[in-house]
């Protein structure tokens, strides 16, 4: 048996335990932001790999936001119950599975369902991290400090992820975009092993296990019901059960919720005004800037004629901002007040996605103008991000902040996974609107499955020159512009609204 001091040898000191425990932290961020933001710029590979159509794409991003969202609650709950570190030891390992899985995958089904895993083990992972800094770093100025540089490298992920994604591509295979995880997973293991203490919350809730089912039936509901109807038809009995399912869900999820002891969702923080104004610009941000980022590589390759690397640098400039701006929001946020700030940020995104549109009608869009457009919309939503983190958690008393946090969070998985389909039926609707004004009328049978193909990329559709199916992609992501830009603008009324409210 190893003597005491054998076994203190082999435990790094405090400080250097502390600084590998944030280390294995800030990998886990980082690994969570580049499988947000890498993944969009391999799309128009996989369709030419796996011959993936527009839909898979969506539900390539979709299945890992839906797993996400529905074990975000659960997770915080067993992590405290179990033990945080043993949780998201575990969840690690999932993680790592799926991401093999998902680089080893020959078919857009199961490229499906192993992201669908990946989210699973992601968003528990994600809730773990929080609370294991606040018990790790428990000094005040070491925990802001930690905290600190677990956001920069967290942005540097979801900044940061498209250039990755597109050098990888340019190197390897699009394969080693998730494969990449497993090592990276590995080396996160054996520091979490040597640095990270346990912890416990012995006076945890009780798992909320029918309001997390009935939130994520009605969520998966009512995204299949949009991605799935485009194609199927939103009037068929299929896709009307859907929808009644969704509705179904949705009632059934707000009475379980009030009738619960501990409600994973308190309906009564909606009486805070200033939480209602902050809880916009989280919605803004997902309703707007993430989903769209989906369709901009798609926007860039196909629709502008940019090579793989030259997508990446664009993607860059979409964003860049969201690293480097946050620092200048949170001054502004502390001078002029949250309340200021965040609907001035989603006003500014709003203005970037508008003049993307409006760059995007002429007959040969100027890059420099497009990457501008990116920028601005970029900068609005570093603006918005961290000063509306800190005011949903500021604008309720300290023992419920945990709660907020994770309607807030929610909230922001929810709208991404909604607006995700919703983004894609608007530039579905704007290709088709296109196909009406080139095509014979006698041909508008076949006009939903032409802008199908157009939207995953494919230019050579039957019945069109490689020109129109670019104009006709370009019509309907223009489209997709307005619309996020004009929800952007709208978003930013509301939030200045419930603010004026709150005073």
């Amino acid at each position: 048996m190893p003597s005491a001091a054998a076994a203190s040898a082999l435990t790094p000191p405090s400080t250097a335990r502390n600084a590998l425990a944030l280390t294995a932290v800030c990998l886990v961020a980082l690994m969570f932001g580049l499988e947000i933001s890498s993944v969009p710029v391999i799309l128009p590979t996989l369709e030419q790999e796996l011959g993936t159509g527009f839909q898979d794409a969506q539900w390539i991003m979709n299945a890992y936001t839906l797993a996400c969202t529905s074990v975000l609650m659960a997770a915080g709950t067993l992590a405290d119950r179990f033990g945080r570190r043993r949780v998201l030891v575990l969840c690690l390992w999932v993680f790592a599975l799926a991401s093999l899985a998902c680089g080893l995958a020959n078919d857009a089904p199961t490229l499906i369902v192993a992201r669908f895993v990946q989210g699973i083990g992601a968003g528990a992972m994600m809730i773990c991290q929080f609370a294991i800094l606040s018990h790790q770093f428990r000094e005040p100025t070491a925990r802001a400090q930690a905290f600190a540089i677990w956001g920069v490298i967290a942005g540097v992920g979801l900044g940061f992820g498209p250039m990755i994604g597109a050098l990888i591509l340019a190197v390897a295979d699009w394969r080693w975009v998730f494969l990449v995880h497993v090592p990276l997973t590995l080396f996160t293991l054996v520091l979490l092993h040597v640095s990270v203490q346990e912890s416990r919350d012995p006076a945890s809730h009780r798992l909320d296990i029918a309001g997390m089912l009935t939130m994520t039936l009605t969520v998966f509901a009512l995204v299949y019901f949009i991605t799935q109807g485009s194609e199927s038809g939103f009037d068929t009995p299929a896709m009307l059960g859907w929808a009644g399912l969704s509705g179904f869900g949705l009632l059934l999820f707000i009475l379980i919720e009030r009738r619960s002891a501990h409600p994973m969702f308190d309906f009564s923080v909606f009486r805070i005004q200033r939480f209602n104004g902050a809880l916009m610009g989280s919605i803004g941000m997902n309703f707007s800037f993430w989903p769209f980022m989906i369709y901009l590589p798609l926007y860039f390759q196909a629709g502008l004629g940019y090579d793989t690397l030259t997508t990446g640098a664009a993607l860059l400039a979409y964003t860049l901002p969201t690293l480097l701006v946050p620092p200048l929001a949170e001054r502004l946020a502390l001078r002029f007040g949250a309340e200021r700030i965040i609907p001035l940020g989603l006003g500014t995104m709003g203005a970037g996605f508008l003049g993307m549109a409006a760059v995007n009608f002429a007959q040969q869009p100027s890059t420099a103008l497009v990457l501008l457009s990116c920028v601005i919309a970029g900068i609005g939503l570093a603006l918005t991000n961290s000063p509306t983190t800190n005011t949903t958690t500021g604008a309720v008393s300290t023992d419920r902040a945990g709660m907020a946090s994770g309607i807030d969070f929610s909230a922001r998985l929810i709208t991404l996974a909604l607006n995700i389909a919703l983004m894609g039926l608007v530039l579905l609707l704007g290709i088709s609107h296109h196909l009406a004004n080139v095509l014979p009328a006698s041909t508008a049978a076949d006009w939903a499955t032409l802008s199908q193909h157009i939207a995953a990329g494919k230019l050579n559709a039957p019945g069109l020159t490689s020109q129109d199916a670019q104009s006709a992609l370009r019509s309907g992501t223009g489209w997709a512009m307005l619309f996020a830009g004009l929800g952007a603008c709208a978003l930013a009324a509301l939030s200045r609204y419930f603010f004026q409210r709150g005073r």
